[in-house]
């Protein structure tokens, strides 16, 4: 359900995550400034604006590796803090970055598992061996619950297979531990059109599944095909949000460069931010 559908049927559906008053600097430079921000289950929001917007400051931060100076946050309606990594991997916050982390020498599997290897029981636990049958397996299953059908074995090393392959197997390790927000930087960059087409069909999946996604994309036609609402950041300041069923991409880019207060146009189904 959109936050849109959701205040139409007066549902009072709650934020799976919502932020107030984000602010973040470095140094002299204001980074974000009072940024509010909500995603629902269920739902893609597509964060957009130029570079130096402010989109990877507002990721990372969510995601705990660069915290806000001064935020309020709610994740399922409970305050909670975001300080480090860790917080937001308990809460059940995965990011996928635009580099995908991914060792090109190992296979699918033991990409997946990287770094949370499962050991296997009697001697092979006490020996810390690797259980490789119920590592696959999960594997596979994850993969079969995305529906990725291109990859034809597991146990192909990462490094021969194509763009969308690789996003599919990034994806596949960010729900290992079952997390209810997954954000995705840039997922579709240098994609060709198959490609590219595979990945907006995985981020269907993850919503399908009633998880809450956040895409960043300077892509407006990838936007525009797989987010429910578009939210825009200019020069560290969230100006606009936008219902994708009702807005069109020339009312999204007058948003995301900051021309005139009526750039949005008229009929748009948009929130001026700040207004």
């Amino acid at each position: 359900m959109t936050t849109a559908q959701a205040t139409e049927a007066g549902a009072g559906t709650r934020p799976l995550l919502e932020l107030k008053g984000v602010n973040k600097s470095f140094g002299a430079v204001r980074a974000l400034t009072d940024v509010d921000f909500e995603v629902y289950p269920g739902e893609v929001v597509a964060l957009v604006g130029d570079n130096g917007a402010g989109k990877s400051t507002l990721i990372k931060a969510i995601s705990g590796i660069q915290p806000g100076d001064h935020y309020e946050a709610r994740f399922e309606g409970d305050q909670v803090r975001l300080e480090t990594p860790q917080d937001g991997t308990r809460l059940g916050i995965a990011t996928v970055y635009q580099d995908l982390a991914l060792a090109d020498n190992l296979d699918v599997v033991e990409n997946v598992y990287l770094g949370r290897e499962v050991t296997g029981g009697g001697l092979g636990k006490n020996l810390r061996l690797l259980n490789e049958v119920a590592m696959e397996k999960r594997t596979r299953e994850l993969l079969d619950e995305l529906k990725v059908k291109t990859l034809r074995s597991v146990r192909t090393d990462v490094g021969a297979l194509s763009g969308g392959q690789r996003q599919s197997v990034a994806i596949a390790r960010s729900l290992l531990g079952e997390p209810k927000l997954v954000m995705l930087d840039e997922p579709t960059a240098a994609l060709g059109v198959a490609q590219t087409a595979e990945v907006i069909a995985l981020v269907k999946r993850l919503r399908e599944r009633g998880l809450g996604v956040v895409v960043i994309s300077h892509n407006l036609a990838d936007v525009f095909e797989m987010a429910d609402r578009i939210i825009v950041l200019y020069l560290g300041r969230r100006t606009a949000t936008f219902d994708k069923a009702t807005s069109t991409r020339e009312q999204v880019v007058a948003a995301i460069t900051g021309i005139s207060e009526n750039g949005a146009g008229k009929g748009a189904n948009v929130r001026k931010e700040g207004s």
